[in-house]
């Protein structure tokens, strides 16, 4: 079992920045792998980025560029910077894990799952 506990969303002006955190407990976090995972009011959970245990990444396009995702494994945390943020990046967000091998951009290779933190852009 792996508890995910997301924090750092809030309100925030368009062109602003957040770093949500997500941290893990009850397993090994290195051999982990990690995604970030947003969802909007009345829209699909869509993926956002995701880092494998090796450390590889990978970034849905709409937020290439802007986004950072990293790891701190003697921490035990996954990180998500959002810089230069949109209105449309509005949503709830997910920080998800899996032991399992895939490709990491879909919500379903992931067997947990935070609680959500919500991050609010406005125009």
């Amino acid at each position: 079992q792996v508890q995910l506990v997301e924090s750092g969303g809030g309100l925030v002006q368009a062109g602003g920045s957040l770093r949500l955190s997500c941290a893990a407990s009850g397993r090994t976090f290195s051999n982990l792998n990690l995604g970030w995972f947003r969802q909007a009011p009345g829209k699909e959970r869509e993926f956002v980025a995701a880092i494998r245990w090796l450390g590889s990444t990978s970034y849905a396009d709409s937020v290439k560029g802007r986004f950072t995702i990293s790891r701190d494994n003697a921490k035990n945390t996954v990180y998500l910077q959002m810089n230069s943020l949109k209105p449309e990046d509005t949503a709830v967000y997910y920080c998800g894990a899996t032991g399992r091998v895939g490709t990491g951009i879909f919500a379903r290779e992931y067997d947990y799952w935070g609680q959500g933190t919500q991050v609010t852009v406005s125009s």
